[in-house]
């Protein structure tokens, strides 16, 4: 797909892609991301939420911090998913894009990442193996066929352009 790419213009997309990211994040209101990330919560752990294996959740709050986009939030579970702009939660995820995105298309795992300093945990370290062991539940095969391809293309995309850089 990108085989033409001269690594020069890859290295220049690894670059610049974050930071449209990032200026687009700023852009929309945290409302309308709240709803989104509810509604992709919802139909990734829709099995999870349906056996009821979310109560570790309750009444507690795991930050997720996207790094390189500057994106942050909170999310908690009480029978349905709360969300809100960043206090003090009881674990952290800390992450860039392109870590998160090859953890969701099953391309890496997070033990994986966390050992060579890509996503680091921070708190609770209970919680932060209950969530992480959560992630890895996910059965991104069952997903709708959109956000399965979305994320699949998305991470092969980004792999390419780090593999012409390299």
């Amino acid at each position: 797909m990108l085989s033409k790419l001269p690594s020069s213009v890859a290295q220049q997309l690894l670059i610049r892609i974050p930071q449209v990211g990032k200026q687009a994040h700023a852009l929309i209101p945290f409302s309308i991301k709240q709803k989104m990330i509810k509604e992709v919560l919802s139909h990734l752990l829709k099995e999870q939420m349906e056996d009821e294996v979310l109560e570790f959740l309750e009444g507690k709050w795991v930050a997720i911090k996207v790094t390189d986009f500057n994106f942050n939030f909170d999310v908690s579970f009480d029978g349905q998913w709360l969300l809100r702009q960043p206090q003090q939660a009881d674990v952290t995820f800390s992450a860039n894009s392109d870590a998160l995105i090859d953890v969701a298309a099953g391309k890496e795992d997070p033990d994986t990442l966390f050992f060579q300093r890509q996503l680091t945990i921070e708190g609770d370290t209970e919680l932060g193996l209950e969530v992480k062991n959560l992630l890895l539940s996910i059965e991104m095969d069952e997903q709708p066929a959109l956000m399965r391809n979305g994320v699949t293309y998305l991470s092969s995309f980004v792999n390419q352009l780090k593999a012409k850089v390299s």
